[in-house]
């Protein structure tokens, strides 16, 4: 059996994964509402194996061990922190807190095609850009679901969740509008 594997990101309409320190904007860029919320609670609802790049593991467990009360956190964080990972770094040494992390060194595009050979369940990867940008390459990404925010940020922006991604036809699975004001489109990226 071959798990699907999905690249979970989030992105302004202009393409930035994330804003520059000290930028006004909010974890969603100030547009959460209670309908994405619960959406993104029951994406994490299932049993799924997360994935991610060393970078982006760093970003998530500082956030998820600095002591935050679990309660303050939208419940989606807590599901996902209580999933098993896989972690892909040459550098980590420690799985940071996260309950249960298997820190995997080696060639990315490998270790996810392992993963998804011998996985019972999902994979899904949130952000680690570059690491899904290869995988991407390599043609191991099922599903791209990009939620996209109504924001620009062509001032505050960074992390351009697409600029290394190469050349991909997309055919869209899915679409809704969530909160009357934000995006969730999956496709099923092919190379071109």
């Amino acid at each position: 059996m071959t798990a699907t594997y999905t690249w979970d990101v989030f992105s302004t309409l202009d393409g930035y994964g994330s804003f520059v320190e000290g930028a006004d904007w909010g974890g969603y860029w100030s547009k959460q509402g209670p309908e994405l919320l619960e959406h993104r609670a029951a994406l994490f609802d299932t049993e799924q194996r997360m994935v991610f790049g060393a970078t982006t593991f760093r970003e998530t467990a500082a956030i998820m061990s600095s002591g935050i009360d679990p309660n303050a956190l939208d419940e989606w964080n807590v599901r996902a922190m209580r999933m098993p990972a896989t972690v892909i770094s040459a550098t980590l040494q420690d799985t940071l807190g996260w309950p249960d992390a298997t820190i995997v060194s080696g060639n990315a595009v490998d270790i996810v095609a392992q993963l998804k050979a011998q996985s019972d369940v999902p994979l899904r990867s949130q952000a680690s850009l570059s690491l899904n940008w290869a995988l991407m390459a390599a043609g191991l990404v099922d599903r791209l679901q990009v939620t996209i925010f109504p924001v620009i940020s062509g001032r505050t922006g960074t992390s351009p969740i697409l600029a290394g991604a190469g050349d991909f036809d997309l055919e869209l699975l899915e679409s809704r509008t969530l909160d009357g004001h934000t995006q969730e489109l999956v496709y099923r990226p092919t190379p071109h």
